[in-house]
């Protein structure tokens, strides 16, 4: 061997010449020393096991290969090595606490990896890592109490590295982008044609001088009708990570932590993982590049990372993977093209991650099963061949603040009994739902923008659930929102507006087998795994929710769809309440099927391009305490069974109340005036009552009974009807009570009176007692003329 030893008081140093150095056992440090090659990097190589037991030790300017019998080359236990400028190949190094290390422009090369156990704290600066066939580098145990000589230097210098600096997130284009995709497609049998309109020529006044007309401003949705179609300008702007550390000290402190191993500005790459932490580890990786590997960083087994302005790409598996209670920072990375998720949060792991970009993925975003947890806000998503964020077996995280666009699936997918918090993201521009709710999901999803998709806004499948809550749905090419009549979502005070088909749709059409967020072998690199033993006990979170049998529709907006409001077609029971219906191209409420009751309770339908309310035959359907104002045909249509009690349908350009075919119904109490037809018209053979009902006058001129029906029809009782004329125009007006719907409590309306400054006339029949409720095996009445 060709060397020169220098000595002085502090450490030995050793200078090699160019060669091949063999040790055929291990070599122990027991002093302090350094170790430098000559030449440029290469030409000293060391085929040695080095064991330091001594304070400090330095190697520069090497290349480590494995001796014969180990293929470790270097560990220290309780010293701190320095490692500049050498190569590793097909070797690695150990460095257990408190022990440390300081590695700069070092490569690690041929499957070469460094495993760090109980560190306290060491840094790795400018390295790369490469072709190994397990983790580049492994971060396992907690970080030991004992701290040698070094500690406090490396935190010093740790923390220079650490400055939160503003990096210049890229904009994304808001843009909308091209067309390519129709939206969901539903047969148009609940829209009446005009062929049927012209069946009523003969009901209809063609009387075109001054009507009378009622006001109706004042009922108690009034304050509904007042909301338009927002622009990009009312989205919530993305908050940087500056202003999400000042609202979350756990996130700030996180951040500001540098304990465990340091990764910065480092390049792994082409190999099978490249970090892995376990059981308690805590790791800093920032601004590295994780290019080709089969996944990017997992951390399991209660380990903490922080995961800074990283870029993740090109994985095979998963980037990014916590599972088994792994918490930490992940923030402003840009995370893209990897063949399974962007990030993979499972078996209760919760994570923070802010401000990344997630994007291009061969599958979802982000996907959260197992009782993963997270708060996922302030995140771009965008690009993704499957959901942006997908929750499925029990995942239950926060996801609030995101832009959620441009994905060629689903933005936001529940599936499986999946959870989930998802509150003000703007989701947009995507080709599947908006938001997919099936098969037991059961988020609450609140105060989102959901828009321009290039299908349905909101679909709730087949088992779906969920609190649907003050959200945007609107600019959607297919429905505002498609809910499978299987499903039990509760609907509430959303905007659903100016979508190119129905508002509303509920449907009882099977799902198709295939999922909404991609194939569910949700595997970790390839394995088959179930899954569904993950589910444990339900979150806290959700211990609040009220249980619901029936599926719940109410005090939301429907206007300005391109087909029906609110359309139904359904096996189940179905709510709906205190809804504004308004400004739609067809009828506003359509019901095409109904096998079990739906209750229409409370809304105001209002100005929609067709009739107000529509009923089939054999649909089982209860209208109380609705207003239907100003439709452009018949104010309701109705061929089913049920009731229509204590409504107020005014003001609509045809029959008022059109009750025909084999309908088995009781109109009651309700107060009525059509401004070209008859007030209330009974055709055919329809079963049932109509009594005490008030219909006004519609033209001054109108020498036409209020009410018409067929002489031969024995089922169908009319009685204490009233036709009310002004004395005055300016008395002309509902009141006692004041137009409907009324604001304080839909389901519970008050019974029309008849105003006193009112001339009425009466309709008579004699007839046995009126029962309440449905009648469907024949009729129970008796009528005598």
């Amino acid at each position: 061997m060709r060397f020169i030893i220098l000595f002085n008081k502090y450490f030995f140093s050793l200078v090699l010449h160019a060669g091949v150095y063999e040790e055929q056992a291990e070599v122990s440090l027991k002093v302090p020393v350094e170790i430098v090659g000559m030449g440029k990097l290469g030409d000293v190589s060391l085929l040695v096991s080095f064991d330091q037991q001594c304070p400090t030790a330095r190697l520069c300017n090497l290349v480590f290969m494995p001796a014969w019998f180990s293929p470790v080359v270097y560990k220290t236990s309780s010293g701190h090595v320095q490692l500049d400028n050498c190569n590793f190949e097909g070797c690695q190094i150990h460095i257990r606490g408190p022990g440390t290390c300081q590695a700069r422009f070092c490569s690690f090369a041929q499957g070469s990896s460094a495993h760090f156990l109980g560190v306290a704290i060491s840094l790795m600066d400018s390295c790369e890592f490469s072709g190994g066939d397990s983790a580049s580098v492994t971060v396992e145990g907690a970080p030991v109490s004992e701290r040698n000589w070094a500690f406090k230097h490396l935190v010093a210098l740790a923390k220079t590295f650490t400055m939160m600096t503003s990096n210049g997130s890229t904009e994304i284009s808001n843009q909308s982008g091209k067309d390519s995709q129709d939206g969901t497609m539903i047969e148009e049998d609940g829209m009446e044609t005009s062929s049927v309109s012209s069946e009523e020529d003969d009901e209809q006044d063609g009387v075109k001088s001054t009507c009378l007309k009622l006001s109706y401003d004042q009922h108690g949705l009034a304050h509904l009708s007042k909301v338009d179609m927002p622009d990009s300008s009312a989205f919530p702007a993305l908050l940087s990570l500056s202003a999400e550390l000042q609202r979350d000290a756990e996130a700030r402190d996180l951040a500001a932590s540098v304990q465990g191993c340091l990764l910065r500005r480092c390049l792994l790459r082409d190999g099978k993982g490249g970090v892995h932490l376990c059981n308690h580890g805590q790791a800093r990786l920032e601004a590295n590049v994780f290019r080709g590997l089969n996944y990017a960083v997992r951390c399991i087994q209660n380990a903490k990372m922080v995961m800074l302005r990283n870029e993740v790409c090109g994985c095979k598996a998963s980037g990014v993977f916590l599972r088994l209670s792994a918490q930490g920072l992940i923030a402003e990375n840009n995370i893209h093209s990897n063949g399974e998720a962007g990030l993979d949060i499972r078996k209760g792991a919760n994570p923070i991650i802010l401000c990344n970009r997630i994007h291009s993925g061969l599958r979802s975003g982000i996907v959260v099963l197992g009782n993963g947890r997270g708060s996922i806000r302030s995140n771009q998503i965008y690009g993704n061949k499957e959901a942006g964020v997908y929750i499925l077996f029990n995942g239950n995280p926060v996801v609030s603040g995101n832009h959620i666009f441009q994905g060629l699936a689903a933005g936001i997918a529940v599936n499986e009994n999946g959870r989930g918090l998802i509150t003000e993201n703007v989701i947009r521009q995507n080709q599947w739902g908006g938001a997919d709710i099936r098969r037991g999901g059961d988020p609450v999803l609140r105060n989102n923008f959901i828009c321009y998709g290039y299908s349905d806004g909101v679909v709730v499948g087949e088992r779906g659930r969920g609190l649907i809550d003050g959200n945007h749905i609107y600019g959607n090419r297919g429905c505002g929102v498609w809910v499978m009549s299987s499903s039990l979502p509760q609907l509430i005070g959303n905007h659903i507006t100016h979508n190119r088909m129905y508002g509303l749709a509920v449907f009882c059409r099977k799902d198709t087998d295939s999922a909404v967020g991609g194939p569910e072998n949700f595997n970790e690199e390839g394995e088959l795994m179930a899954w569904e033993s993950d589910i444990d006990s339900e979150d806290e979170r959700f211990s609040s929710r009220r249980p619901i049998t029936v599926a719940l529709v109410e005090n939301n907006c429907i206007s300005h769809n391109g087909a029906v409001g609110v359309y139904v077609k359904s096996s189940e029971p179905l709510n709906v309440v205190a809804n504004m219906v308004k400004n739609n191209t067809g009828a506003g409420v359509s019901v095409i099927q109904s096998a079990q009751l739906t209750r229409l309770v409370g809304n105001c339908v209002l100005c929609n391009g067709w009739t107000g309310v529509t009923v089939d035959g054999e649909c089982r359907v209860e209208l109380r305490g609705n207003g239907v104002y100003g439709n452009n045909c018949h104010g309701v249509c109705f061929r089913g069974d049920g009731l229509i009690v204590e409504n107020d349908v005014v003001g609509n350009n045809a029959v008022g109340i059109r009750v025909m075919d084999n309908a088995d119904v009781k109109v009651l109490r309700n107060r009525v005036q059509a401004l070209r037809g008859y007030g209330i018209s009974v055709k055919e053979r329809v079963r049932g009552v109509v009594q005490e009902n008030l219909v006004y006058q519609g033209h001054p001129t109108s020498t036409k009974t209020p009410i018409r029906t067929n002489t031969q029809n024995l089922e169908c009782v009319v009685l204490n009807n009233s036709l009310l004329t002004p004395r005055s125009q300016a008395l002309w007006a509902l009141e006692n009570p004041p137009p409907r719907p009324h604001s304080s409590n839909p389901s519970s309306v008050t019974p029309s009176t008849l105003p006193a400054h009112l001339a009425f006339t009466m309709t008579n029949r004699i007839t046995a007692s009126v029962e309440s409720g449905c009648h469907n095996n024949g009729s129970i009445f008796c009528s005598i003329l």
